[in-house]
């Protein structure tokens, strides 16, 4: 069973989730939770303090969900799943604490960011203690590859963190760049957990690099569609600020498409309020203007289809099961929220 992922224009508004995902893996995701909450403690009282403050502030977990999904999809019976989903998500919240630090963020989640309550230092290490906890579990699994991958996958996010700083406020970053940047931020832990659900269920290498696809394919599309909501109205409706990337001056690919396509004018103002920092309270709001004057909230929804439509076509090889049908739903889920 396909999911089609719909485009701008329809007569009907996308109705995509992720219940199917989430019915399928809850008892998986119920022992991941309880080895998250065990694993976050330490006789440093700061640490589960801290982390707790970010493990329980929401989040969907589709990362550690799609490691579940992966497995269970290729026929996996074991355990070991569980230990790699709970290594993805440490990951995951290693990434976030250590973000909010070099971006300087004040909120994370509709809440004070870490470091704003603990500070930079105690964030930056709580982090550390996470991706520590993090390779244990993977260790335990017994399986190289898994910890080949995992390793390599914390090798590329911090390439991404570093390659970020040499793009960031940058407005003449170009979508090349910007796109090396997601793939290593976002994609690569992506890849990286739908990868190893297929490793640990002992599937063969053709089967691993198309859940490898999936996974990349699928954290641009996200990421991308990210971008896009951040200066819509549609971010409001679902309970976030809208405009934060403006206000910290990241370069995302909505900025760096209406940079290319604007006027001279047009393009002293991005390095007025991104290179320079000087912004006055009416510049979100002339920002988004020249954004949907020169398209590129809309292409940057287009191009986030086209990586969707990607992660869709990588699942191609595999029996139709309602695994497979839950994982192409969360396709539909991430494109679905930008509309």
């Amino acid at each position: 069973m396909g999911v089609v992922i719909a485009f701008e224009g329809g007569s009907e508004r996308p109705t995509a989730n992720l219940d199917a995902l989430v019915a399928l893996t809850a008892a998986d995701m119920t022992l991941v939770n309880e080895f998250i909450l065990e694993k976050a403690q330490s006789h440093v009282e700061l640490i589960p303090e801290l982390a707790g403050h970010l493990i329980n502030s929401g989040g969907k977990r589709i990362r550690p969900m799609l490691t579940l999904a992966a497995a269970r999809m290729c026929g996996y019976s074991g355990s070991h799943h569980i230990k790699l989903a709970m290594a993805v998500e440490f990951m995951h919240t290693a990434t976030l604490l250590h973000d909010d630090v070099v971006d300087e963020s004040d909120m994370r989640r509709g809440k004070q960011a870490a470091r704003i309550i603990w500070g930079n230092q105690a964030s930056v290490l709580v982090g550390d203690y996470l991706l520590g906890q993090a390779f244990k579990m993977m260790v335990e699994t017994g399986s190289l590859d898994c910890l080949r991958i995992l390793s390599e996958a914390a090798c590329t996010i911090a390439e991404g963190e570093v390659l970020q700083l040499a793009v960031s406020q940058d407005t003449s970053t170009t979508e090349d760049s910007y796109l090396k940047v997601v793939g290593a931020k976002t994609a690569a832990l992506f890849s990286a957990a739908a990868r190893v659900g297929g490793v640990i269920a002992g599937q063969p290498r053709n089967a691993q690099e198309a859940l490898e696809s999936f996974g990349r394919n699928l954290g641009i599309a996200f990421q991308l569609v990210d971008d896009a909501l951040d200066y819509s109205g549609k971010q409001a409706d679902l309970g976030k600020s809208v405009g934060d990337d403006f206000r910290e001056r990241k370069i995302t690919l909505p900025v760096v498409l209406s940079f290319r396509r604007g006027t001279t004018e047009e393009r002293n103002f991005w390095k007025r309020t991104m290179e320079e920092g000087n912004q006055t309270d009416d510049d979100l709001i002339y920002a988004t203007k020249l954004m949907e004057r020169h398209g590129a909230l809309a292409d940057t929804s287009d191009r986030a289809r086209h990586y969707g439509a990607l992660a869709c076509d990588a699942l191609a090889i595999f029996p139709e099961s309602e695994w497979k049908a839950a994982l192409l739903e969360s396709v539909a889920f991430c494109i679905s929220r930008a509309h």
